[in-house]
Parts: structure tokens; C-alpha cells; sequence
């Protein structure tokens, strides 16, 4: 019987990677509040973050400001990698903080570092880029992630917005972030907002639900 290939070799970047890997898995466990377009299922946080890179992909020449495509697809697929311990904060929850909490940051700290050393800095890096949403990159981040629930309660007739009583005002101040990273994809997402009114799926007036 043949040896194994890595028999004598150094494996331990490796062996943290496959930890990695099998730590990420639980992603697919945690429950968004959005469901799928057009459908009663609801998304979890690893195909949220599938959808965002391939949106990245499709969508990147909208942004306002030249960006490095590959960095923003990395970014939105690691961002919600600290849920799997924070859980997933719902973003009209208005009982909770949804700045950059401790246990968001313990938990990049713990899963990524579970990578080998540069690896991890590398990753922790980019997550807290993207928290902080400053450079060019991170702002479209954003965008992507602001965008797709969007789409998506809109295909679902209100959806989480309908859900939950919450009123135009409330989603338009959250999704305003989307102007950030590209105006193109913001007046998009305002005529939706319109429409949604026209439709009777958002009201103005949260004394009229």
C-alpha cells in the first residue's frame, strides 16, 4: 500500500487550513431573516455570502471608484464568518448595537485564527476593513450587502419589511449605504423603494400599520 504523499512533510499550514475549512461549514447553519427571492425559505449566511461575490462579480463596473474586484469578493465572503459564534444580527432589530461588537471580534479572532499566522492577519485585516467601511473596496462591500436583501424583499412582496412593520423611512435610512459604493446601483434601489410605496409594501407613516 502506498504511503501517504505528505508522509515527511511539514503539514501543519495544512492541517490549521482543513480546521479552517470544517470550522466554516457551520455558516450554513445560521439563519438569515431575508428568504430567498420569490420564495417562504430562509437564506443562510453562507449562500448570503455566495450571492454577494458573484454579485461583486456581475456588478463591479457600477462601482463609483475603481476597485480590486478579487479584495471585494473576499470580503464578503468572509464578513459573516464571525456569525457562526455572534449569531447573525437582524438589521432592523432596534433592541440591539450594530456597530462592531466584542463578540463579533473575539469570534474573528477565533475562527480566523485557526488559519496559519499570516493567513489569519491577512483575513482579520479584511473583516475589519470591511466593518469599517472607509476604503473603496469596503464601501462597495457594503453596497452588496445592502443590495441583496433589498432585492430580495422586494421579490417576496415586503418580506422582512412586511414581517416586521417596518416603515420606509427605517429601510430607506438603512439602505442608504448602497450610494456609497455606487450611485448607479443607488438610484436603482431608490426606484425600487418608490415602487414599494406605489405597491402598498412599505409605508411612510409607521401610525398607519
Amino acid at each position: 500500500m502506498a504511503e501517504p504523499i505528505f508522509k515527511g512533510m511539514n503539514t501543519t499550514d495544512l492541517l490549521q487550513q482543513i480546521a479552517f475549512i470544517k470550522e466554516i461549514d457551520k455558516l450554513k447553519y445560521i439563519q438569515r431573516r431575508t428568504k430567498l427571492f420569490h420564495s417562504d425559505r430562509h437564506e443562510n449566511d453562507a449562500e448570503h455570502s455566495w450571492h454577494l461575490a458573484m454579485m461583486t462579480l456581475v456588478l463591479a463596473e457600477h462601482s463609483d471608484r475603481p476597485i480590486e474586484v478579487l479584495k471585494v469578493v473576499k470580503m464578503v465572503l468572509i464578513h459573516d464568518l464571525v456569525e457562526i459564534d455572534a449569531g447573525d444580527t437582524f438589521i432592523y432589530d432596534t433592541s440591539k448595537n450594530h456597530s462592531n461588537t466584542d463578540a463579533e471580534r473575539l469570534a474573528a479572532i477565533r475562527i480566523f485564527g485557526l488559519l496559519p499566522q499570516a493567513q489569519a492577519q491577512d483575513f482579520i485585516q479584511l473583516w475589519e476593513e470591511f466593518e469599517e467601511g472607509k476604503t473603496d473596496e469596503a464601501k462597495f462591500a457594503r453596497t452588496m450587502d445592502r443590495f441583496e436583501p433589498l432585492l430580495q424583499n422586494f421579490s417576496n412582496n415586503g418580506g422582512t419589511w412586511a414581517e416586521f412593520n417596518v416603515d420606509y423611512q427605517t429601510v430607506y435610512n438603512k439602505k442608504k449605504a448602497i450610494k456609497n459604493g455606487s450611485a448607479t446601483i443607488w438610484s436603482y434601489a431608490e426606484e425600487l423603494l418608490k415602487e414599494s410605496i406605489e405597491k402598498g409594501i412599505l409605508k411612510k407613516d409607521t401610525t398607519l400599520l
